[in-house]
C-alpha cells in the first residue's frame, strides 16, 4: 500500500513515516501544499494523510483541488484544528475521517487500517430500493433519471441504510458499519446524514432518509420532502 503524507511538521512527518514504514506501508511525504499536488498528479496513492494547516497551499484548498480532478482516493485529515467548524469544512470538501492532534500512533493505524479496508468495495454488489439504485463501482446513487456522486463515508452510510431498508437503525450502528466503532464516530454520523440529504434532494422531491427521534435514521420512500 502507498500512502501520501502532507504535513509540515517535520517532527510529527517522522514519527508518522517510521511507524508506518515499519508496518509495511510506503510513504511519500510533501511538507507543503503545492508539492502534494505535485505527488499526487505523479503518483497513485490509496490513502492521503493531509494536514490542514501547510504553507502555500491550504490542506482544504488542496483538497478541493483533487476532488475536481475527480480523484477519490480517500483522504484522512490530521489536524490540531477540533473545533466542530472545521471538521465539518473538511468533511464536505470531500474527506473520509479526521483525526485531531495529538493522537496515538496506533489510534492513527486503526483509522489507516479502517479506511484502506473500506476503500475495497468493487467487491459489493449493486442495491436498489424503490427508485434508488447504489452502484458500488461508480460510487453513484440513481435516483429515477438522475444521479449524484458518494465520497467514501455516504457511500457506506447509503449502503447500510438500503441494505437495511425500512427498519430503524441506531447511530451506533452506523457509525460501527463506518467507521469500526472509533469511539468519537457518533456524533458525525449526524454530519454524513446531512450531506446525503442534501444530494438526495438536489435531484428529487422525493423523501428518503427519516430522522427516529431519540435513535437514529431510517430509510423509507415519501412522496414529498418534510
Amino acid at each position: 500500500m502507498k500512502l501520501l503524507l502532507v504535513e509540515d511538521e517535520e517532527k510529527v512527518a517522522h514519527f508518522i513515516s517510521k511507524g508506518l514504514e515499519e508496518e509495511g506501508y510506503t510513504i511519500d511525504i510533501a511538507y507543503d501544499g503545492r508539492r502534494g499536488l505535485e505527488l499526487l498528479k505523479e503518483s497513485t496513492y490509496d490513502l492521503l494523510l493531509l494536514d490542514l494547516m501547510i504553507p502555500e497551499i491550504d490542506g482544504l484548498d488542496l483538497l478541493k483541488t483533487i476532488r475536481g480532478w475527480g480523484n477519490n482516493t480517500p483522504v484522512l485529515i490530521i489536524t490540531a484544528k477540533s473545533s466542530k467548524e472545521d471538521v465539518v469544512k473538511g468533511l464536505d470538501t470531500g474527506s473520509d475521517d479526521y483525526l485531531t492532534k495529538p493522537f496515538s500512533f496506533d489510534e492513527l493505524l486503526a483509522r489507516i487500517r479502517a479506511l484502506l479496508r473500506r476503500s475495497k468495495i468493487s467487491d459489493s454488489h449493486i442495491i436498489d430500493y424503490k427508485s434508488i439504485i447504489l452502484n458500488p463501482y461508480t460510487r453513484k446513487l440513481h435516483i429515477e433519471t438522475k444521479a449524484v456522486e458518494l465520497t467514501e463515508k455516504e457511500f457506506l452510510i447509503m449502503e447500510f441504510l438500503l441494505k437495511n431498508s425500512e427498519k430503524p437503525l441506531t447511530r451506533k450502528e452506523i457509525a460501527d458499519y463506518v467507521w469500526q466503532s472509533q469511539t468519537d464516530s457518533t456524533n458525525i454520523v449526524d454530519v454524513y446524514v446531512n450531506f446525503l440529504r442534501k444530494k438526495i434532494e438536489s435531484v428529487t422531491s422525493k423523501r428518503y432518509i427519516h430522522t427516529v427521534r431519540g435513535t437514529g435514521y431510517v430509510l423509507k420512500e415519501d412522496d414529498e420532502k418534510g
